[in-house]
């Protein structure tokens, strides 16, 4: 029986915890578009040549600090509303999530101090900046796959847990580098066109693998997947996702051309497509897990504050959700248009 039908949706007890999992759902998603791409740049920086670094950082100088106030609202709706849900997962991802929080540090702090910093020291702090945006994405997949196989930890589920968190930096560098395919110009574009065929297909495989074995953790959610008639209805998710790799990979191998005619009117479609990928792995994630925050133990009615802290919470999310929504806007329409050269003057 699903578990949403021994709740009344009509009584704020049934119908808020459905709520805050939408806001928080789309907070998560949200950070890992918009984080992800910058972390994808950092992850690449170590790539690029000297005169490409201030570049690349410049294509992400307006937005990487405010992408992260999605992480702190998502974290923070599952603290306030799901706060048994955010105790079990927490301290079962207390290391990755330590991990992660490091990674986040040196990368802010070497954010500002690599443009500071005299030039024998300036490699140090863009390898700081490269080091801290690998360790973040690989610790949020890490965290990705132990979450997905309910924090098994034998040797099977780590290494599956393992090879989530490196498919993840694949996943983050072909955001990265479809950002700089659309922010930049010249030779680095040319270089982003090369980074982001790389990544796709190991990208591929990590969709692919995560898709795998998200059925066989459970026999729920085997079924929700491949019983009658769901199986064909959510045909079109895989599908769908599968022409989106392979017109992002066409597109990108016609790029080099176009790039060579200077022809830019296509640069925004794979960043936009990967987008769309990431969106279309979210959503068969979600729905393989509904309604549990911890999978097959903790349901989002069990781990829902009382309905009277849900309503004050939500008042704050209204005003809270908006505001960040109006800024990020604002922020990408104003610093819109090609990446230029980092000045702090």
């Amino acid at each position: 029986m699903n578990p949403a039908t021994m709740h009344d949706l009509s009584q704020p007890a049934g119908w808020m915890p459905l709520v805050f999992l939408a806001l928080m759902g789309l907070s998560m998603l949200i950070y890992v578009i918009l984080d992800g791409y910058d972390l994808g740049v950092g992850v690449l920086l170590r790539r690029a040549d000297d005169v490409d670094k201030d570049t690349m950082i410049a294509s992400i100088g307006p937005f990487w600090d405010a992408n992260e106030t999605w992480l702190v609202l998502g974290v923070g709706l599952l603290l306030t509303a799901f706060p048994m849900a955010h105790g079990v997962i927490l301290t079962q991802l207390y290391l990755p999530v330590a991990l992660m929080l490091a990674g986040l540090i040196i990368r802010g702090v070497a954010f500002d101090f690599r443009v500071k910093a005299r030039d024998p020291h300036k490699p140090w702090w863009n390898f700081a900046f490269y080091a801290g945006s690998l360790l973040a994405s690989f610790s949020q997949g890490l965290m990705l796959g132990l979450y997905i196989t309910g924090f098994r930890y034998d040797l099977p589920n780590l290494l599956f847990a393992v090879a989530v968190g490196l498919c993840l930096v694949a996943g983050y560098c072909l955001l990265g580098a479809s950002w700089l395919i659309m922010k930049t110009t010249g030779n680095l574009q040319l270089r982003a066109i090369y980074w982001a065929r790389r990544s796709l297909w190991l990208t591929a495989i990590g969709v692919a693998a995560i898709s795998i074995v998200t059925p066989m953790v459970s026999e729920r959610i085997f079924e929700k997947w491949f019983s009658l008639p769901n199986i064909i209805l959510l045909a079109p998710i895989p599908l769908l996702t599968m022409v989106l790799f392979v017109v992002i990979e066409r597109l990108l191998r016609r790029m080099r051309d176009l790039h060579a005619n200077g022809n830019d009117r296509w640069c925004w479609v794979p960043f936009v497509g990967t987008a769309v990928i990431f969106l279309l792995a979210f959503n068969g994630l979600a729905y393989s897990l509904f309604p549990y925050l911890v999978v097959d133990r903790i349901d989002i009615w069990q781990a829902a504050s009382a309905p009277e802290s849900l309503m004050v919470i939500l008042i704050g999310a209204v005003i809270v959700l908006p505001t960040i929504l109006g800024y990020t806007a604002y922020a990408y329409r104003v610093f819109w248009g090609k990446a230029t050269d980092l000045r702090y003057d």
